[in-house]
């Protein structure tokens, strides 16, 4: 589908105008959103992150590339939804305590929706009894935590041990990152992952999914 194509070049390209177009005429011909989903905005996401990791592509881009794809997803996701279609996962994700940095929780909450994930974001200066009150609600999959200060990375641990006291820390797998965050930290606390990219928090996410 040639016209299908140019919607992943589109948001490869951060065009969201005509991703968003070429979204709608593929549904008004019955495409069915799923397969528009997996063929066509996962492959382009992934291939953002791919160009981000080889350096080719920067921050810039990188949230470009995600308003695009967004603007297909406003079309597509009210039909999934509508049908009873799952996602891949569910993902809540936020701002650790005392911590107001969203652009490096926002790049990882998009390229995870574009990777089919449904996506909760609770935003910043989250506390702790907030991200246990959303997994009791919500049920996710995953919790992922940011916190882009030295100051505020206690607040994962915080964040992790609320879940410990409330019973519910088996039921979510916790995952961490931020520019001060470390494999090490990360063990230490007891997450079970972390990522130093929003394209890494995908192939994280998956790996822990398979």
């Amino acid at each position: 589908m040639e016209q299908l194509q140019k919607l992943s070049e589109a948001i490869i390209n951060g065009d969201a105008k005509t991703a968003r177009e070429l979204t709608r005429e593929a549904l008004n011909h019955r495409v069915d959103p799923k397969v528009i989903v997996k063929d066509y905005l996962i492959p382009a996401m992934d291939e953002v992150g791919k160009r981000f990791e080889c350096n080719e592509f920067f921050v810039p881009e990188l949230l470009i590339a995600a308003r695009a794809m967004k603007g297909s997803l406003e079309l597509i996701n009210p039909i999934l939804a509508s049908r009873g279609d799952k996602p891949a996962g569910r993902v809540v994700i936020g701002t650790v305590k005392g911590d107001l940095h969203d652009i490096g929780k926002n790049l990882v909450a998009s390229m995870l929706e574009g990777a089919g994930f449904e996506i909760i974001d609770l935003g910043v200066d989250v506390a702790p009894e907030t991200f246990v009150n959303s997994i009791k609600e919500k049920q996710p999959t995953f919790l992922a935590l940011s916190a882009l200060l030295t100051t505020t990375m206690p607040s994962m641990k915080h964040t992790i041990d609320a879940l410990k006291e409330a019973g519910i820390r088996d039921n979510v797998k916790v995952l961490v990152g931020g520019a001060p965050v470390s494999p090490r930290y990360a063990e230490e606390i007891g997450a079970d992952g972390y990522s130093d990219s929003a394209s890494g928090a995908v192939g994280l996410v998956r790996s822990l999914m398979a």
